[in-house]
């Protein structure tokens, strides 16, 4: 367990002020523990080292899955974290994690298909996930609904790691457009960025999927992560 949250946080050490999220600082890391069995982990056997991580939770979804809330991943945690009498139908995949070292091995597809599985075993509906599509970072000003639009030179859908998802049997539902919202003082973000602000505007924080959007008069630096979520029928 030790060995598999410290190869997530080295994964996601770029990205870590995703972590400052108001789901992620309450409930995340209690919905790991409360549904520990539902977390898939790959370990080289030659070492008995993680290379690769699903974390997953499960909740009730009385709903079409083409309703599913703009919020997104934050929605998925906290929607996670609240006791339900009804039995969970829907199982939410929260990251996917592949050390670095690892990573054009297609372990990242490996996983997918654990985790649809292993949805299969536990006799759930669904698996729903909020993907954060890998080179949407490269266009942060290119709104997500348009970035879905592209195509690359086959015809197929642009980003890489939707394509993964794709040829692993997902559907596409449609963007989350505040799926994590991280909402920090401006000294938080100029720690980010190595820079300090002179004017309320939109700043690029490398890895980010759109623009920290500062304000200057509030104190504050607004980053709301677009998403795109994806669904797996079992």
């Amino acid at each position: 367990m030790q060995a598999a949250s410290a190869l997530e946080d080295v994964v996601w050490e770029p990205f870590g002020f995703l972590s400052y999220t108001r789901a992620h600082r309450e409930f995340y890391a209690g919905i790991l523990e409360d549904h520990a069995d539902l977390q898939l982990c790959l370990v080289d056997a030659s070492d008995d080292e993680p290379v690769a991580l699903v974390n997953c939770v499960p909740f009730h979804y009385a709903r079409d899955l083409g309703d599913l809330p703009q919020e997104g991943w934050d929605w998925l945690v906290e929607t996670g974290a609240r006791t339900s009498a009804a039995r969970p139908n829907v199982l939410g995949a929260l990251a996917v994690s592949v050390a670095s070292e690892h990573r054009g091995k297609g372990y990242a597809q490996r996983m997918i298909g654990e985790l649809k599985a292993m949805a299969i075993r536990r006799g759930f509906d669904a698996v729903v996930v909020p993907v954060r599509p890998s080179s949407k970072w490269q266009n942060p000003y290119v709104p997500m609904s348009d970035y879905l639009g592209w195509k690359n030179e086959k015809g197929e859908v642009y980003d890489p790691w939707l394509r993964s998802h794709i040829a692993q049997g997902a559907s596409i539902i449609g963007s989350c457009e505040r799926s994590m919202v991280v909402n920090e003082p401006i000294s938080f973000w100029e720690t980010w960025m190595g820079r300090r602000f002179d004017r309320s505007a939109p700043y690029v924080l490398k890895g980010a999927l759109a623009p920290i959007q500062v304000d200057l008069e509030r104190e504050c630096g607004l980053y709301e992560e677009p998403n795109v979520w994806v669904s797996y029928r079992i």
